[in-house]
């Protein structure tokens, strides 16, 4: 789940600076930077909007990230497009990962203006994959990982009733793009923008940052007030993306300065990247020391929600239960890399997980 992040309220650290005031609406783009727009449009979730980006590109403007496919964001680019962006074209889309917020509307941009979409190589193939899920038959291997996650029948019957609905939120993607690797220099306009890939929200996230404009658009990467969602999925369950998003956050701390600022797909650009990912840090370290404590007894990954999260999570929601299922599942699988957790297999394939005893052979 993207959850929010209200602990460190009450810790003595530097706190984020956000310097650049109300959050433009409906039909909006302010400039924050020289040829930099930030722009929101609606979604229909806890979230309700992501941030959206026009950058200067010659005679139009490079987009990054699009929405998700639907009427609404349909009508808020429409309004875009004809108004603060001045009927300049599109000149080429840029991606920053696979989740329909981000990709959703990419083909209906680069239809429309006949330009190129800009993505690494598995975010762009995963959002083929994604997309060619709507219609299909729930797979036998997700229904076998959600049971041995401790899912009840309830519980997946949602997941049944959902399993698809991602995929119809992404317009028809092009059958080429072009390919954004870590380290590479892509020059936008009048200036260059340095592409940084990381792990743990997605396989081969895309950030961008330019040292010229002392900006890095983080997409979900790094976001100021929730933190990103960091899972473990059917289509690979023993993933560790807890470790790739560690070594991700390291790499950007490296790579981008303290003071850049930073525009995350939610919430408001923000100061503060090194202070935000120690945050994040430290609720790792939090997290795993609940967890440890809590695996004194068998639980299966269902039973440690309440351990994690700090608001209930139930099937009444198959999208928030199937995203703690996958956050849980992720720590669980972090602390298995350690050598740390002895698994066994119940009724009906469930997984139950202890914390492995002093002196017991991993």
């Amino acid at each position: 789940m993207y959850r929010p992040d209200s602990e460190h309220l009450a810790q003595p650290v530097a706190r984020l600076h956000y310097p650049c005031g109300e959050a433009p609406s409906a039909g909006q783009a302010f400039e924050i930077a020289p040829g930099v727009r930030w722009m929101r449009l609606p979604l229909p979730n806890v979230l309700a909007h992501i941030n959206v980006w026009a950058i200067e590109d010659g005679d139009g403007w490079a987009i990054v990230d699009t929405g998700l496919l639907s009427p609404q964001c349909e009508e808020a680019w429409e309004a875009l497009l004809a108004g603060p962006l001045g009927g300049r074209p599109v000149t080429r889309v840029i991606v920053t990962h696979q989740h329909p917020d981000h990709v959703g509307m990419a083909g209906w941009l680069v239809d429309r203006f006949q330009c190129h979409l800009w993505m690494t190589r598995l975010e762009y193939l995963h959002s083929l994959a994604t997309a060619a899920e709507a219609g299909q038959e729930v797979p036998p291997e997700g229904l076998a990982f959600y049971r041995r996650a401790g899912w009840d029948e309830g519980a997946l019957d949602g997941y049944r009733s959902r399993f698809g609905r991602a995929g119809r939120m992404i317009s028809r993607l092009p059958r080429s793009f072009r390919l954004m690797e870590d380290g590479a220099v892509v020059r936008i306009g009048a200036h260059d923008w340095h592409v940084l890939t990381g792990q743990g929200h997605t396989p081969e996230h895309a950030c961008l940052y330019s040292p010229d404009l002392h900006v890095m658009i983080a997409g979900d990467q790094v976001l100021p007030r929730i933190s990103p969602n960091v899972s473990v999925h059917p289509m690979e369950p023993d993933a560790n993306p807890l470790a790739g998003w560690q070594a991700s956050l390291s790499h950007i701390r490296r790579m981008v300065p303290e003071d850049v600022l930073v525009l995350p797909a939610h919430n408001d650009p923000f100061e503060g990247l090194h202070t935000r990912i120690d945050r994040f840090e430290q609720s790792l370290w939090r997290n795993l020391a609940r967890l440890r404590d809590a695996l004194r007894e068998p639980r299966r990954a269902v039973d440690l929600f309440a351990v994690l999260f700090a608001v209930p999570v139930t099937g009444d929601d198959a999208l928030q239960y199937a995203l703690a299922t996958g956050e849980t599942v992720a720590y669980l699988n972090y602390l298995s890399a350690l050598g740390e957790l002895q698994v066994q297999a119940g009724e009906s394939g469930v997984a139950w997980y202890r914390a492995r005893r002093p002196g017991t052979a991993a």
